[in-house]
Order: C-alpha cells, then sequence, then structure tokens
C-alpha cells in the first residue's frame, strides 16, 4: 500500500511540506540543537531557534543548509526525519510516499544528488527534484506550459533564484547567492559599524521583519533595539529607524534588482513582450519587504506585484507538480511541464 504525495520546500531559512489533500502542513526553521559532547539531537525547528545564541559551549545551533543547498548532510537528515515523522504520525515505515523537493536553479550535481539521497533515505518511496523558480511559478498559479513568457522572482533565506518560463521550462534563470539571511548579517554590520552594538541573528531578523524597507518612507518607523556595547561590553539598548535598516539592505537590495534587469536584458524578444504585458511575479519570505515591487518596477519600468501566497509559493508548487507527474506521463507531455530529475531505491 502506498503513502501520499508530499512536496518539501527544503529552505535555508524554512522547512515547508505540502501533503496532498492537506496543503501545506509545516512550516518550521530549518534549525537543529546539538549537543557537542554527546552528538545527540536536542531541539528541532522552533525550538531549536529559540535557543540560538542562548546556549552554554556544549549545545551548538547547526543550520544544515546554506546557500540554498545541503552543507551538513547528517543533520539535513535527521532534521528531515523529525519533519517527516510529525507530518505522517510515525507512518512512514509502513506507507512509503512519493516525495518532491526544490532546490536552486544554480545547484550542482553533486547538490542535487545529496538532496535527493536524503529525501530516500527519511522514507520517500520516490524522490524527484524541480527548480525553486519552477515550483514558485506553479505555485503562484502562473500557466507555465502556455507558449507565453512569465518571470518569477524567488527571495528565499540563502537565494534568489530569476528566471523567465515558457512552455513548461525555464528560458532563462540566474540564482543568486543573496536572501533573507545576507540582509540580516548587513543589518548586523551596520548597527556594529555606525552604533557600536552586537546583536543576534534572530534580532536583526526581528528587524527586518518589523520596520525593514527598500524605498525611502514619509515618515521613519522605529524600534528599540538591545545588544551588547563593542566599546563597554555592557548592554545597551537603541533606537534604530526603518531609514537606518534600508542603508542597511541597500547594496544587497540593488544586487538583486541588478539580476532581475541582467536577466531581462537576456531574454528573447517576444517573451520579453509578454513580461511587459504580465508583470514581474515575486515569491519567497524576502517578497515582503515593503516597498521592494514598487522599486523593481521603478528600475525596469515593467509591472511588478507579489504573489497572493509568497512564503508557501514553493512548497504549493511542489506539491501541485507532483499530482501532475502521472496526467502529464499519459499525454506524453512529463517534459513539457517540469523538467525533473528522478531517482528511486527498492525497498525490502
Amino acid at each position: 500500500m502506498f503513502g501520499t504525495d508530499i512536496g518539501i520546500d527544503l529552505g535555508t531559512a524554512t522547512v515547508l511540506i505540502y501533503e496532498k489533500h492537506h496543503g501545506v502542513v509545516l512550516r518550521e526553521p530549518s534549525v537543529v540543537a546539538v549537543d557537542q559532547d554527546t552528538g545527540d539531537i536536542l531541539a528541532v525547528g522552533y525550538d531549536a531557534k529559540s535557543m540560538v545564541g542562548r546556549t552554554p559551549g556544549s549545545i551548538t545551533s547547526v543550520r544544515p543548509l546554506r546557500d540554498g543547498v545541503i552543507a551538513n548532510y547528517e543533520m539535513t537528515e535527521a532534521m528531515l526525519q523529525h519533519f517527516m515523522r510529525r507530518v505522517t504520525k510515525g507512518s512512514q515505515k509502513f506507507f512509503r510516499n512519493r516525495a518532491m523537493i526544490c532546490v536552486p536553479s544554480g545547484a550542482t550535481d553533486v547538490e542535487r544528488r545529496a538532496v535527493l539521497e536524503a529525501a530516500l533515505e527519511v522514507g520517500a518511496r520516490e524522490a524527484y527534484l524541480i527548480e525553486e523558480p519552477m515550483a514558485a511559478a506553479i505555485g503562484a498559479n502562473l500557466k507555465v506550459e502556455e507558449a507565453r513568457g512569465k518571470m518569477i522572482v524567488d527571495i528565499g533565506g540563502g537565494t534568489t533564484d530569476i528566471a523567465v518560463i515558457s512552455l513548461g521550462g525555464v528560458v532563462v534563470s540566474k540564482s543568486l547567492r543573496l536572501g533573507g539571511d545576507k540582509f540580516d548579517e548587513g543589518i548586523m554590520r551596520y548597527l556594529r559599524r555606525q552604533y557600536n552594538l552586537a546583536i543576534g541573528d534572530q534580532t536583526a531578523e526581528n528587524l527586518k521583519i518589523m520596520i525593514g524597507t527598500c524605498t525611502p518612507m514619509e515618515e521613519d518607523q522605529r524600534m528599540i533595539v538591545k545588544g551588547r556595547d563593542l566599546v563597554q561590553g555592557l548592554p545597551r539598548q537603541i533606537e534604530v529607524t526603518s531609514s537606518a535598516v534600508n542603508m542597511a539592505i541597500g547594496e544587497m537590495i540593488q544586487t538583486l534588482v541588478d539580476g532581475i534587469r541582467n536577466v531581462l536584458e537576456s531574454t528573447p524578444p517576444e517573451l520579453s513582450a509578454d513580461i511587459i504585458d504580465r508583470g514581474i511575479v515575486l515569491t519567497g519570505g524576502g517578497a515582503l519587504l515593503r516597498g521592494l515591487p514598487e522599486l523593481v518596477a521603478q528600475q525596469t519600468g515593467i509591472n511588478c506585484f507579489t504573489a497572493e501566497n509568497p512564503m508557501e509559493s514553493v512548497a504549493l508548487g511542489t506539491g501541485k507538480a507532483l499530482a501532475e507527474i502521472d496526467n502529464l506521463r499519459n499525454t506524453g507531455r512529463s517534459s513539457m511541464l517540469i523538467n525533473l530529475k528522478r531517482s528511486s531505491r527498492k525497498h525490502y
């Protein structure tokens, strides 16, 4: 007896799991807390993230994915096993699932193989890969099989994937090692340099979410930030404005926009005309940054908007694509809709 179809958005910052007929059933941070003395895993997901920066020396919080790909295979496998047990309520030892996992468009063959192997090790009967921009486009309800160009920009925690899609394939693409994590690091560096204040990852992320902006605001938003004074070594708090956050991430945002422009410059003329008509679609957590659609539209001259559910677009796309595989095989159009790599393993 076979299990259900599972779609996995294996992100640098967050893992989302889609289950057939149930939608997105899990959204947890990609963090694992490990006891260095024993090697035991103490916590995964939100529980582990709450420990970041607050653990004794013997406990460390590990992020097993970096720049959208697996950096620590064992921790990634353990994390996936934990999440899959929660989703399947421990039943995957009896009911093998089909799984589709997304990878950045710039991932190497070795990196792709590592993702497939991890999925098979945690109990998938068959594992498929789909590139993130294609999954994001499907999840954003773009009709990727049409002979018309669509542009998708998926801004994740570790990477930004930019692609022009037509006839079920990626025509032009670019993957930037730039995402929400780099924005957080930029905010941390800026506060160290400008205010001699050291803050943690979570504080930087909260600043980005609460008052982060890509364009100047009519009225500055303000937020109290607590950290450690680098001169005196004592705790200190300061008031940070949205303009300061804009200064901290402005250069990286410009790199992102330049990447969009580069892809547009490489796009065939007919598809460029389609994109002018249909606009540029933003997905991923980074799409929620205030002022980003307006900035992209201003610098490209093309309408830009955020997908209806940007944080879940990739996970939804993996599930929808997996559901379509059998139908497309039956009609001989499987290669037309999505560009997949497949791996399977016999289980005894």
